[in-house]
């Protein structure tokens, strides 16, 4: 696989810091600069994210001293040296649309981590175990946007990733109804507990707008192009809490699931140990070998035992047993920094680089 040089938009931010600790060796892309807000702009990125490095790794050696361009001032800067950016910015969603399609008109692809386009009819929102044919509406995105090259492409919200890739290799026995509850941990919001002390033995249950995503962003992910756009699914039917809890890293999803054909516990368990995506034919660097792990122990997955398997891109399930209410109840974990936020999305980039979608 040809290198590609890419950009890092974003780049002081929790994720855009995850971004860099996964790129600072990756074998197909190269670091080549990074961008901010205008008050990180013409610093050195050790001196922009001086007190606020929340990695436990070092700063990797090849990023201490670029220096950072401005996200919004410099988008033809950007966009000249690149193949295409990651991008991870704190912004409001409107302005995060405008500057996404920016990017995307300048000619410079972008791979993002940020929710704002995630209902764009024409934008692909790719989970590459799950959808990988949604990066075919890319041409009619192009054609909308009037770019030979230029598109934008999205990763789900981090609170999903763990119950979706569980449910959907049961899609195939009709499911019907999924409950799931998700206790998501402190650093989906950006925080370390020496930022948020408050966190310290608390739970608070309520996020902002993300039992909305948990319900509709499924949807999305198994919905169908028709035309120029992608076609929601229309079930299952999906109901979600979402709590935050005193845990470092980590989301998990207690999962309830009614079914069309009610399966056997062990027609589950071998769906779920079967089950491989494209990123496991065709060996993407950051692919986990088995995607789903099912834990046979009633006291797993736990977030500190587990989350970081496989790099922390793979998904654990555990406590599958019949329910009574529902047919069967499971519990899932997931790393939502890596699998869940810039993992996901650098797993996205490889598998759209492998297709072809950066080439010039």
């Amino acid at each position: 696989m040809k290198k590609y040089n890419v950009g890092i938009i974003g780049a002081t931010g929790m994720v855009g810091q995850r971004f860099i600790t996964l790129l600072a060796d990756h074998p197909w892309f190269n670091i080549v600069l990074l961008a901010a807000s205008p008050r990180s702009a013409g610093k050195k990125y050790t001196e922009a994210v001086d007190g606020r490095w929340a990695m436990k790794t070092e700063i990797p050696e090849k990023v201490r001293d670029m220096v950072m361009y401005d996200a919004t001032a410099d988008i033809e800067k950007i966009a000249a040296q690149v193949d295409f950016v990651f991008c991870a910015v704190d912004m409001k969603k409107d302005e995060i649309r405008a500057l996404e399609e920016a990017y995307a008109k300048a000619e410079c692809p972008v791979v993002s981590n940020n929710s704002a386009h995630r209902h764009t009819k024409d934008v692909p929102m790719i989970i590459p175990e799950i959808n990988p044919e949604h990066a075919e509406i890319i041409e009619a995105q192009k054609k909308r946007l009037g770019t030979k090259r230029g598109f934008v492409s999205v990763k789900s919200n981090c609170s999903l990733q763990s119950y979706v890739p569980a449910i959907h290799p049961l899609m195939q026995f009709g499911v019907k109804n999924v409950l799931a509850c998700t206790y998501q941990a402190i650093s989906g919001a950006g925080k370390t507990f020496e930022t948020w002390p408050e966190m310290v033995d608390n739970l608070i249950p309520y996020i902002g707008g993300e039992e909305d995503k948990s319900e509709v962003e499924p949807l999305k992910i198994w919905g169908k192009i028709s035309g120029d756009e992608i076609v929601d699914a229309t079930a299952p039917a999906i109901t979600t809490q979402c709590l935050r809890v005193p845990v470092s890293d980590g989301h998990t999803a207690a999962v309830f699931v009614s079914f069309e054909k009610k399966p056997t516990i062990d027609e589950i368990k071998k769906a779920w140990k079967e089950f491989k995506g494209v990123p496991q034919e065709i060996e993407l660097p950051s692919a986990p070998k088995q995607f789903l792990n099912y834990f046979e122990e009633d006291n797993r997955p736990q977030a500190k035992l587990d989350r970081d398997m496989e790099g922390g891109m793979a998904v654990s399930i555990g406590r599958l047993r019949e329910d009574s209410q529902y047919d069967y109840k499971f519990v899932c974990l997931s790393h939502n920094t890596l699998r869940g936020a810039a993992g996901g999305a650098v797993l996205m980039a490889e598998l759209l680089a492998a297709k072809g979608y950066f080439d010039r």
